[in-house]
């Protein structure tokens, strides 16, 4: 087995703070034969940590095929020091690839004794809202506007790790060493995509809302409401979606939400529809204890699809029945109304949960 230690320089893309102490963060990755823990070998463990203020990289190199076991028995003796390990889909693979090849020598190590903080994961419920292609690492550096090129793939330095340990040739060992290190150094570049779930995840504070006149291509008008909301954390690159009738836009601290709104007359319909009579002249239907006085020919009994009262007006939708009266088109909609102007938005609870129902829908799990 091979140690390398070094300093590096790494740049301050995030505050760090807001996922642990300094010196309690462990990040790291490493470098397989193949994808199965069962099948495969580890040959390569990179870690970056903070030490006596500056950055520090540590890898563990397998030059034999028989320094493994050793690999990790020195990662694990190292990671007693931290209590925090960083990493990029080390859940997924990195983590249980690394308990399989301890259980494969017999090796009683686990990671009980840190917090795992997966910067996939964190981002994984935020793939549709922020419309990225893929959570691959390249596709956050293309939405974070990060251009850097990989020269080979974990793939292709497999049949490298193979040929050195054929040949033990120089230039073999510092492609393997270098590729660990750049994806080392890469970290630190995708941590702001983290100022994303920061930004979702906290409390938003209402600015200001409005209700918003917009033509459609007929010239008739249509209404919006439009929310303007704020938050203690700060975006590194702008991003829109829509998913009709809710449209967003985020940009530095600010989110705009536009919300189409339903103009026209909905329906409220009662679920006790036995106990009311349906009005035929009056399309609308009334308890029978109030039915009974009117004439047999003008009422009948009431239907599930009958068993209603009308309202004409501006409506919000609620994609979950919030607040009452709740108002639909049909007795089988989901989609629910409420009229807009009786939406409780100065109301701090009301307006929090009405807003992460909002971004639900637009595709972030909140």
């Amino acid at each position: 087995m091979i140690t390398i230690t070094k300093q590096l320089e790494l740049p301050d893309t995030y505050p760090l703070e807001r996922i642990g102490s300094l010196e309690d963060l462990l990040f790291f990755d490493i470098e397989t034969t193949g994808f199965s823990g069962d099948t495969s070998s580890l040959y390569l463990i990179g870690c970056t940590y903070h030490q006596n203020g500056c950055w520090n990289l540590i890898q563990w190199f397998a030059d034999t095929a028989a320094s493994e076991e050793a690999l990790l028995h020195a990662f694990f003796g190292f990671l007693k020091r931290f209590r925090i390990l960083v990493h990029f889909n080390g859940d997924g693979f990195d983590i249980p690839y690394l308990l399989k090849r301890c259980r494969h020598f017999g090796l009683p190590y686990d990671f009980s004794a840190v917090k795992s903080v997966d910067i996939y994961k964190k981002i994984k419920p935020y793939r549709k809202l922020l419309e990225l292609d893929s959570l691959k690492q390249k596709a956050i550096e293309q939405f974070l506007g990060i251009s850097r090129t990989d020269q080979y793939s974990g793939g292709q330095l497999i049949e490298v790790y193979r040929d050195y340990l054929v040949t033990h040739e120089a230039f073999l060992y510092d492609l393997l060493i270098l590729h660990n290190e750049d994806d080392l150094k890469g970290m630190p570049v995708i941590l702001p995509i983290l100022n994303y779930p920061d930004f979702l995840e906290h409390p938003f504070s209402l600015k200001h809302w409005q209700i918003l006149e917009k033509p459609d291509i007929f010239g008739e008008i249509h209404h919006q409401l439009e929310l303007t909301c704020e938050s203690d954390y700060h975006l590194p690159v702008p991003f829109e979606h829509t998913v009709l009738p809710v449209s967003c836009e985020a940009a530095d601290c600010c989110l705009t939400l536009t919300v189409d709104l339903f103009d026209g007359t909905l329906k409220h319909f009662y679920p006790n529809y036995k106990d009311y009579y349906y009005l035929i002249y009056e399309d609308t239907a009334v308890h029978k204890s109030v039915g009974e006085y009117v004439d047999r020919s003008a009422r009948t009994k009431a239907t599930a699809k009958t068993c209603y009262t009308r309202q004409c007006g501006c409506f919000a939708p609620q994609f979950e029945p919030l607040w009452e009266p709740v108002m639909k088109e049909n007795p089988r909609d989901k989609l629910t109304y409420v009229p807009v102007d009786q939406l409780p938005l100065d109301d701090c609870g009301c307006f929090a949960t009405y807003l992460r129902q909002l971004l639900s829908h637009l595709g972030a799990h909140v």
